[in-house]
């Protein structure tokens, strides 16, 4: 492959997706001129317009619903069955939510369904066509380069540097599945990197320097990422290395189905409660139609000061209603308060998000956190990284802390486009600190929060050949496999486990790293599966260190892993004896290896289909 001529980012949000690009060759240090390619896509039938976002929505039409030439786009259209993505889609399914695919991402790293079977539309009735939400991402992810491509011939994508964007806390089989999809759609050489990063990338170039004079050695940014569908938390530390500063991720946070979508869904039941008290009644056809109208209510009166209602209009299943529809309205203030108070509430820095105990039947769907309340989610997070940068040259833990003390907040998501949710955010983080004693943090300001996670990973695609700033850190996590005590059957009670640490906090992209004097046996031709945990706050563990016994905070149990490992001349049933590599690829996904003495590998596989396959 020739020298790519440019660097690429791309950020595959839940609800919108963006491409931006850096010239490579036009650019010096940290001073890098920016594009933001306009995306060619359907707003009406036959229409197509140039937006900055491609809306992550795939609509699936009926057979005879649209015309062939009716979704035409500028360059030939994919094989596989008729759908439109983008602006056109979002508009159509808000009227049509039976055929609309939304929240592919959420989906995508939903660890209770198979992800790479046909199940959205979610609840679409036997007549409707699915796709999986591996597919869904893939389609996203064509159009963008088919996009690309058709407004830069003379530098096709598959010569470029490219890097997608997914959530700090997504586990290793999410990461993985997002490399999938990238593949599927012809991205043969990307990068993965974590949308947190990708802001404080695009903070940090769009500041021409001057971030140098905003930030200190001794700072901790937090990140405060708040999308359509995850609500994302990293910390930065600011060090400084031979006189310049070089910025550390030294935590991010657990992976939290909370955003946007929850914001809709929930001023949804708002307005339904309203109709209900004058008495009509929606059914859940008419309330998934209603979710896509609070949207746009919620979008519009947020971030416009000047708006202070706006209509919402909910399509009829009946023949009694004049025009066909019901009409009602949100007011700036109900979504103001509504929104402030659910899900951004002032609480101590005690707080903790509350669990509730649930029901024994439930609903298929996604695993939404059971509280809505993102500052207890943050309070949490904070707490359970009080120590995070105590092992740091020109950092000092103060016992008397309760969380780690952020002296800069970095937002970004577009639900941070209202000022007024940021401010309730930066007003309930400086009454922690001022309970403790400590400065007030101060709001790194200028992000476009449309465009930041799309421009920060086109910077970082830059920085990778060697230029401009990077931020340090490796993986996110430290990760263990079980290992379960040989011992006889006592009634009553479960063999115990211990932990094997397979992969250690801040392990570098591109290293790989051997479990030392330990060998297993593994069987050839049949599979074998593994119970597989991570760690945010472990961070002192080296690879190979066995753990007897953790708190109930420190280790989590992710998706297991499963190796099939291919006889390739042995015996089916075989037992072979091997050791276990963990290999951090430079594309950002995290792989075990097993080798047997006589070199022989196999990768061990994170499980992708989970434990609702079928379902």
């Amino acid at each position: 492959m020739s020298d790519p001529r440019y660097a690429i980012g791309i950020d595959l949000g839940t609800t919108h997706s963006a491409l931006s690009y850096v010239e490579l060759a036009g650019s010096d240090g940290e001073k890098t001129a920016h594009g933001v390619l306009g995306v060619p896509q359907l707003t009406a039938p036959g229409t197509v317009e140039e937006l900055p976002l491609l809306p992550s929505f795939l609509y699936l039409p009926h057979p005879d619903e649209l015309a062939a030439g009716e979704l035409a786009l500028p360059w030939a259209a994919a094989e596989g069955q008729p759908a439109v993505t983008g602006e056109m889609a979002r508009s159509r399914g808000a009227t049509t939510p039976i055929r609309l695919v939304s929240s592919a991402k959420s989906w995508l790293c939903h660890p209770g369904v198979d992800r790479r079977a046909a199940i959205l539309p979610h609840e679409a009735p036997e007549e409707v066509s699915r796709v999986s939400p591996l597919e869904a991402s893939t389609r996203y992810l064509k159009h963008l380069r088919a996009a690309w491509d058709h407004a830069h011939p003379e530098a096709p994508f598959a010569q470029q540097a490219v890097t997608v964007t997914i959530p700090a806390s997504f586990d290793p089989a999410a990461r993985e599945l997002t490399a999938e999809a990238a593949r599927a759609a012809g991205y043969d050489a990307m990068t993965l990197l974590e949308e947190p990063q990708a802001a404080l990338y695009s903070w940090i170039q769009n500041s021409d320097g001057r971030w140098r004079k905003e930030v200190k050695p001794g700072d901790i940014i937090l990140v405060v990422d708040v999308g359509g569908g995850t609500s994302d938390f990293s910390l930065i530390a600011i060090l400084e290395r031979d006189g310049k500063l070089e910025p550390h991720r030294v935590a991010v946070g657990d992976h939290i189905l909370l955003g946007g979508d929850n914001m809709d869904l929930a001023l949804a039941h708002l307005v339904a409660r309203k109709l209900a008290a004058s008495g009509t009644q929606l059914d859940a056809w008419q309330m998934r139609a209603l979710t896509y109208g609070c949207r746009a209510a919620k979008e519009a009166l947020l971030a416009n000061a000047q708006a202070e209602t706006w209509p919402i209009v909910v399509p009829s299943r009946g023949s009694k209603l004049i025009g066909g529809s019901i009409r009602t309205e949100l007011t700036r203030a109900e979504v103001s308060a509504f929104i402030t108070d659910g899900f951004f509430p002032k609480v101590d820095a005690a707080a903790r998000p509350a669990v509730r105990a649930r029901a024994g039947l439930t609903q298929l769907g996604l695993p939404y956190a059971q509280d809505a309340a993102i500052t207890r989610h943050l309070a949490a997070f904070l707490a359970r990284q009080v120590g995070a940068t105590a092992e740091l040259a020109g950092f000092t833990a103060d016992p008397a802390h309760t969380f780690l003390h952020p002296s800069a907040v970095l937002f970004n998501g577009g639900v941070f486009k209202s000022e007024l949710l940021a401010g309730r955010v930066m007003e309930t983080i400086n009454d922690w600190l001022a309970m403790e004693g400590a400065e007030p943090a101060r709001m790194l300001g200028g992000a476009d929060l449309d465009l930041a996670v799309a421009r920060g990973a086109a910077y970082y695609s830059y920085v990778r050949r060697g230029a401009g700033v990077r931020i340090r850190g490796g993986t996110a996590r430290s990760y263990y496999v079980a290992v379960e005590s040989s011992m006889p059957a006592i009634p009553g009670m479960e063999p115990p486990i211990q932990a094997l640490c397979v992969a250690p906090f801040g392990m570098e992209e591109g290293s790989e790293l051997e479990l030392p004097g330990q060998e297993f046996g593994l069987v050839v031709g049949e599979p074998v599966h593994f119970r597989f945990f991570g760690s945010s706050v472990r961070r002192q563990d080296p690879i190979g260190a066995v753990l007897d016994f953790w708190g109930p905070d420190e280790l989590v149990e992710l998706n297991e892993i499963q190796a099939t490992l291919s006889p390739d001349g042995r015996a089916v049933g075989q037992v072979v004896q091997v050791r276990l590599h963990a290999y951090a690829s430079e594309a950002g996904t995290l792989e075990l290896l097993a080798v047997a003495q006589d070199g022989q590998r196999w990768q061990v596989e994170f499980d992708v289909r989970g434990s609702g396959e079928g379902q």
